[in-house]
C-alpha cells in the first residue's frame, strides 16, 4: 500500500514539473534579421558620417564595398569610395558585416599622451645628458 502511494505522488509530481515547462521556439528569420539591421544601424552611427568614417561593408550577395560613409538615412547609408570617388547606396537590411577603419575617440588621445610622454622624456635625457 506504501509502495503504491509512494509510486502514484511520483509519478503525479513528475507529470505536473512536466506540464509547468515553458516552451521555447527559436527566434524566427525575420527577427533575426531585424536584429542584424538594429545592430547595422546602430554600428553606422557609432561612426559616423565624413571621411574618417572608413568602413568595409560585405553584402548579402558576398560582394564587398569599401570606402568612407558620406551619408546616413533612416533606412540605408551611402558608401563613397576612396579611389574612385564613386557613391553607392546601401539599405542596411542588404548588409551582413560592417567593419570600421577609424580610431576611437579614446585610442587617439592615447596615442598623444604617449607621444606627449616620449617627448618630456627625450627632452629630459637631453638636458641632464649635456651637463
Amino acid at each position: 500500500m506504501l509502495k503504491k502511494a509512494l509510486s502514484l505522488g511520483l509519478v503525479s509530481t513528475l507529470i505536473l514539473s512536466l506540464s509547468n515547462v515553458p516552451v521555447v521556439s527559436a527566434s524566427p528569420k525575420a527577427e533575426k534579421d531585424r536584429q542584424r539591421t538594429e545592430k547595422v544601424k546602430a554600428g553606422i552611427a557609432k561612426l559616423g558620417v565624413g571621411k574618417e568614417a572608413r568602413v568595409v561593408v560585405r553584402l548579402r550577395d558576398k560582394t564587398t564595398l569599401s570606402g568612407y560613409i558620406s551619408k546616413a538615412s533612416e533606412d540605408s547609408f551611402v558608401i563613397t569610395d576612396l579611389k574612385t570617388g564613386e557613391s553607392t547606396m546601401v539599405a542596411y537590411h542588404n548588409v551582413t558585416q560592417v567593419k570600421g577603419h577609424n580610431l576611437s575617440t579614446a585610442v587617439k588621445i592615447a596615442i598623444g599622451a604617449a607621444i606627449g610622454a616620449g617627448l618630456v622624456l627625450l627632452f629630459l635625457y637631453l638636458a641632464y645628458s649635456r651637463n
